[in-house]
């Protein structure tokens, strides 16, 4: 980018796509990893195009999952096109590892040495646009007085640095972990799922913004979900886990809604 540049050109997709805002599920869907789209003035941000491909640069199999889900339950999904490698819209965007110069193991070139006024574009063309989205929707419903509950959708890599991890998926929380709660039971049902509790994440102010900011400063029931990555990466997993998750969800949430506070 040179100054004054922005950084999406007019005739690039918007960072935002919303789907059934009107529907009738109490649950929001969000999707903060969904895409791996880069603005064209990023170029590759210095990396071969085999590298968009992996984790690196995007939740691999959320955004079917979470589309497919939002059609089976008729909930709202709002979903974040651009790569992480961009800007993460699921990290503080004071952080400095929201525009990672590394990410697992490899070296993003385009990132290493921004500028301010480069992290604030991104800051402010992507990132925020994001959370604006999620913002509006959830006020609306608020002001409707329509009931809310938040579910942000997540993939993680099978192996990590070398170390594999067993868990199907894992229900994530940070501060309010009563509904990441009663949907690892509800999952749990089936034994040959291996269920993490906060696994292989666990939320906190420092690594997350979504569930933070949306959820628990509003005060909204929510849950973090991250399922692995080889079990969605093609049409079938992704039909699957849509079902399994289609099905987990309203019970977890009929359990949340019977249990004496």
């Amino acid at each position: 980018m040179t100054a004054g540049q922005s950084l999406l050109a007019p005739d690039e997709p918007p960072p935002v796509a919303s789907t059934r805002l009107d529907g009738g599920s109490p649950f929001v869907l969000v999707c903060d990893h969904a895409g791996r789209r880069l603005p064209a003035s990023l170029g590759r941000l210095g990396l071969p195009e085999p590298e968009f491909d992996r984790h690196i640069a995007y939740d691999i199999g959320a955004a079917a999952v979470a589309r497919a889900l939002s059609e089976s339950l008729d909930a709202a999904l709002v979903e974040q096109r651009y790569s992480r490698l961009v800007i993460d819209c699921n990290r503080p965007p004071e952080m400095p590892s929201s525009v990672p110069d590394i990410s697992e193991t490899t070296t993003i070139p385009g990132n290493v040495g921004i500028g301010p006024a480069d992290r604030a574009a991104r800051i402010e063309e992507v990132f925020r646009p994001y959370h604006a989205a999620i913002e509006a929707v959830l006020d609306a419903r608020r002001t409707a007085g329509r009931p809310t509950i938040l579910v942000a959708v997540h993939s993680f890599t099978p192996v990590y640095k070398g170390v594999a991890r067993p868990w199907h998926i894992g229900t994530l929380y940070g501060r309010d972990g009563r509904l990441a709660g009663m949907l690892r039971a509800a999952l749990a049902e089936d034994p040959a799922l291996v269920v993490g509790d906060n696994e292989p994440y666990a939320v906190s102010d420092a690594t997350d913004y979504t569930i933070p900011v949306h959820g628990e400063r509003r005060g909204l029931v929510h849950t973090g979900i991250e399922i692995r990555q080889d079990l969605i990466a093609g049409p079938s997993g992704q039909a699957e886990w849509a079902a399994i998750l289609g099905r987990a969800l309203p019970a977890a949430l009929s359990r949340l809604q019977a249990r004496p506070d």
